[in-house]
């Protein structure tokens, strides 16, 4: 499928996009291949075939919730480079 340059110079015009003649040759090439190559996926026999969000058909990959004992606070300040009223000390970010 061919693509005009006042096609892309359209496109680019409504995405706010300034491009040289050079870019806009060089886009209109390349949104005709890219439409090529979508045509002949077109032409691929996909009846049968049930659509999917995944390539894989993942469930849950997370591990299971599990109750655990909490850390010690103590013992997690003791690694802090500072903490001060049982909690970490950080640099102010603004």
């Amino acid at each position: 499928m061919q693509i005009s340059k006042e096609q892309v110079r359209y496109v680019a015009r409504l995405a706010r996009l300034e491009l040289s003649e050079d870019q806009l040759e060089n886009f209109s090439l390349q949104l005709a291949t890219i439409l090529d190559y979508m045509e002949t996926l077109s032409q691929v026999e996909t009846s049968g075939v049930e659509p999917t969000a995944h390539v894989f058909s993942l469930t849950n990959v997370f591990r299971k919730d599990q109750v655990r004992p909490h850390l010690d606070r103590s013992l997690t300040l003791s690694n802090a480079p500072a903490s001060e009223e049982g909690s970490f000390v950080v640099p102010k970010v603004i």
